[in-house]
């Protein structure tokens, strides 16, 4: 508990109002304890491509891309292209999503999740500073600290799994096009799914 509420103060100390969450400027630090009780640092990572990704358990969005595989395999290729995928639940205890430590290992084991962490951020400090609106909504940070990506995982914004065959994935593309060199060609989207459930206060 206490590593979590020294977590929590970092985050709110070091992360930059949500609307300076600009991409081509530096991603804001944040510090966060993860489901086995570690805490994980963004800027540990400063050297890496690194993926956000805000994940609600029960979202019909986010159950869309996970029941799939697709967001799986996406984590998967991510991480095997020498990313580091961070999932982040944002929701408030008591709200539909919440999980504690021992339901997050359950569900990240249920689903067979590819993450390299599941962080935990129950007053919402990181999700309100990136100002993630979605589950899912992704970010991602390159190698300099800087956000070049952030929106939905591709462009169909449907529950439907059969849209995920001819959609475009965003997150791929763009880590693709990073590893190439070029620039990210769509570096913003409108993020789809369900509200955070932030705490009310």
């Amino acid at each position: 508990m206490k590593a979590m509420i020294l977590g929590l103060a970092v985050a709110a100390l070091a992360l930059p109002a949500a609307a300076q969450q600009t991409n081509g400027r530096p991603a804001g630090d944040f510090r966060l304890t993860d489901m086995n009780g570690r805490n994980v640092q963004l800027s540990d990572y400063r050297g890496k491509t690194v993926v956000l990704e805000w994940h609600n358990p029960g979202c019909p969005f986010v159950r869309k891309h996970y029941n799939s595989g697709n967001m799986q395999r996406t984590q998967a290729a991510a991480v095997d292209g020498g990313a580091v995928w961070l999932t982040i639940n944002s929701g408030a205890p008591g709200k539909q999503g919440h999980m504690a430590s021992a339901e997050a290992r359950a569900q990240f084991a249920k689903d067979a999740s590819k993450a390299t962490h599941y962080l935990l951020d129950p007053r919402g400090v990181v999700g309100k500073g990136y100002a993630a609106k979605t589950t899912p909504h992704l970010y991602i940070i390159d190698s300099k600290g800087t956000l070049v990506y952030q929106g939905g995982i591709d462009d169909k914004p449907t529950a439907d799994p059969a849209d995920i065959a001819t959609a475009r994935n965003h997150v791929t593309a763009a880590l693709a096009e990073m590893k190439a060199g070029k620039p990210v060609s769509v570096a913003e989207s409108r993020p789809y799914g369900c509200s955070v459930k932030y705490s009310d206060s």
